[in-house]
């Protein structure tokens, strides 16, 4: 019986010596945000698509997306910092078709710029995440659909923003 009360003994030492540690290291997943940054002003993104509507749409996505998942506030005007973007490029092209030429499969493509400053000192804050020129940073999204399923250009189109908007939130991440 006192070999089991020994066991236990030491397996609960063992654990809360562990759960120390962690908590004591500051350990977390991920790369978390910056504490120092509390409010991002996110304008109307830019296009130079034809396609209307689609800067709203992804403007939209984009502060919700950092409503949802990061600490910092949404704010119009006197903000910590700025996230601006374009688009650059909306594409839909046709992947396979019918024997009658009617598309089978298309692939939407939209690309945008997105530059993430500073205001109080006006660094940009992008520029250690991706490895692309500091001032600017193109991102890329992509959806497939098939509308001789029922799959329509509306879904892919909001499938397309949405990944979108997730990867310019992982840019707001601090590196680790």
């Amino acid at each position: 019986m006192s070999h089991t009360l020994a066991r236990r003994t030491f397996l609960s030492s063992c654990i809360a010596v562990s759960l120390t540690t962690l908590a004591g290291c500051g350990y977390m997943v991920g790369g978390g945000f910056d504490h120092q940054v509390r409010s991002v002003e996110v304008p109307m993104f830019e296009t130079s698509s034809l396609r209307r509507g689609i800067e709203v749409q992804l403007t939209e996505a984009v502060q919700k997306q950092i409503q949802l998942r990061t600490p910092f506030r949404v704010v119009k005007g006197d903000a910590d910092t700025r996230l601006t973007g374009r688009v650059v490029d909306l594409r839909k092209n046709v992947l396979g078709e019918t024997r009658y030429d009617d598309p089978r499969e298309l692939q939407l493509n939209l690309v945008v710029e997105v530059v993430w400053e500073d205001l109080r000192s006006g660094r940009i804050l992008a520029e250690q995440q991706v490895p692309v020129t500091p001032e600017l940073l193109s991102l890329r999204s992509q959806a497939d659909f098939a509308p001789e399923v029922g799959q329509s250009l509306a879904t892919a189109m909001q499938q397309s923003i949405n990944q979108m908007a997730r990867q310019i939130v992982n840019l707001m991440e601090t590196p680790w």
